[in-house]
C-alpha cells in the first residue's frame, strides 16, 4: 500500500488575488480541505487550503500564503499529496488508485504480463500503465473490459489485452 496519496492537482489561477483552480481526485471534491495540511509530490513544500468554494469541475481554492496571481502561476501543475492513514478506511470492494501501483498485471489465464506502474487521467478517461518484463509499458483504459479483476488483497490486477477486448465488443463485422 503507498504512504501517500495524491488527492488533487493545483490548477491555473482563478483571478488576481491568490486563488487556484483545484483538481480533486476525492470522492467529494471538498472533502480535500479536511486531510490538513497537503504536500507537494517532492515533500519541498506544504499547503494549506483556508478557504475554498465549489466551481463547475473543479474547486477554487485560497492557499495559506498565497497572495496574488504570480504566486498562484508558480505552483500550477503541482500534485498535492496526504499521508495514507489521514484518509478514510476503505471497504473491502474498493480502494484508492495507488493501490494499484505496484500490482502484479495478469491474463485471464493467470499469465505474468508485468506491473501496474501508474494510474493515469488525461481528461479522456482512466488509464492503467503496465510495465511488461521486457519493452515499453503499454497503456491500457481503466474499464471493466480492459481490467476485469481487481484483487488488492491477493496483489495483482487481471488484463484482457487489447485485441481480446476488441473481440469482445465487435460486432463481428470486418472492414
Amino acid at each position: 500500500m503507498a504512504d501517500r496519496v495524491c488527492v488533487a492537482r493545483i490548477g491555473a489561477p482563478h483571478g488576481v488575488r491568490g486563488e487556484v483552480r483545484l483538481w480533486t481526485f476525492t470522492e467529494d471534491p471538498m472533502a480535500v480541505r479536511q486531510y490538513g495540511p497537503l504536500q507537494a509530490e517532492d515533500g519541498s513544500r506544504v499547503f494549506e487550503i483556508v478557504a475554498a468554494r465549489a466551481a463547475k469541475d473543479h474547486i477554487v481554492a485560497r492557499l495559506r500564503g498565497i497572495d496574488d496571481r504570480d504566486a498562484a502561476e508558480r505552483l500550477t501543475n503541482i500534485k498535492l499529496y496526504v499521508a495514507r492513514e489521514q484518509l478514510p478506511e476503505t471497504d473491502d470492494d474498493t480502494f484508492y488508485y495507488a493501490d494499484l501501483v505496484g500490482l502484479a498485471a495478469v491474463g485471464k489465464d493467470g499469465s505474468d504480463l508485468g506491473s501496474v506502474v501508474a494510474v493515469h487521467d488525461f481528461g479522456a478517461g482512466t488509464l492503467l500503465e503496465i510495465q511488461p518484463q521486457h519493452g515499453a509499458s503499454i497503456l491500457l483504459p481503466f474499464t471493466t473490459a480492459a481490467v476485469p479483476t481487481i484483487d488488492v488483497g491477493g496483489g495483482k490486477v487481471v488484463i484482457v489485452p487489447p485485441d481480446e477486448t476488441a473481440e469482445k465488443t465487435s460486432s463481428g463485422k470486418q472492414d
